[in-house]
Formats: C-alpha cells, structure tokens, sequence
C-alpha cells in the first residue's frame, strides 16, 4: 500500500501539471522556466556550480545555498538525484528553474537525513551558475 507522503506527492504532481507553464519529461520531472539562460547544457558527466533552495510540499525548507555564508554548490552532475541529474541537462548557463521532483527520482523509500521523509515528492529552485566540462 503507497505511504501518505507517496499520494500527497501524486496529487500534487497531477494538479501542478495543469499549471502554465509547467512542462513533465517522459520520467515524470516537472519544470517551469523561471529564467532561460544562453550558456551551455550541462552532460550527465559535467560538473556544474548552482545556486539552489530544496522545500518540501507543505514549504518547509530543507536545503539553500543562500543561506549566510554558504558558497553556490559544486558537485558532478552524475552524483546527485536523478531529478537534478535529467533536470539540469534542460537548462542553459544563466538559466533558472522550479523543478518538481516526484520522490521515485529523489530519495524515493528510504528518504534522506531527518528532514526528508519516505517516498516525499521535492521542490527545487535552481539556477544553473557555471558547467565545467569533463
């Protein structure tokens, strides 16, 4: 049987799919454009710099890097969620987005640390700064 949290998230991407401008991929990763950019797209096996804030559904805010003193975030493309792997290879430098990630492309069953639970669909806001390549 499918926890709270599975079906909250469903819901929710299915009435968020009606919104305009929300765009779905084939995997089910919805994004809205919140700023194109004209740089370059990122490849699963770049590296890219991005500013970035993670809430759940009922807003909480579980991640930022723009709280005080953080640096914009580094990371290899192809060791994240497969949410932000597919989703930042949409987007351009410069670019930023709202991705809506169900949970089978975040944490899915086992969650992530005390703040993210089961089987919890994510929101990300993320622009997308540099794209080192590999």
């Amino acid at each position: 049987m499918p926890s709270q949290a599975f079906l909250l998230g469903q819901a929710f991407l299915q009435e968020n799919a009606t919104k305009p401008g929300v765009m779905t991929t084939a995997s089910g990763l919805q994004y809205l454009v919140l700023q194109e950019g004209s740089g370059k797209h990122p490849r699963k096996t770049d590296t890219v710099v991005v500013n970035y804030r993670g809430t759940l559904l009922n807003g909480v805010e579980f991640d930022s890097s723009y709280l005080a003193g953080r640096e914009p975030a580094e990371f290899p493309l192809n060791r994240v969620i497969k949410g932000w792997t597919e989703g930042l290879q949409l987007m351009k430098e410069g670019a930023k987005f709202r991705f809506f990630i169900p949970s089978n492309l975040a944490y899915g069953s086992r969650g992530a640390g005390l703040d993210i639970g089961p089987d919890e669909t994510l929101i990300f806001e993320v622009e997308l700064l540099k794209v080192w390549e590999d």
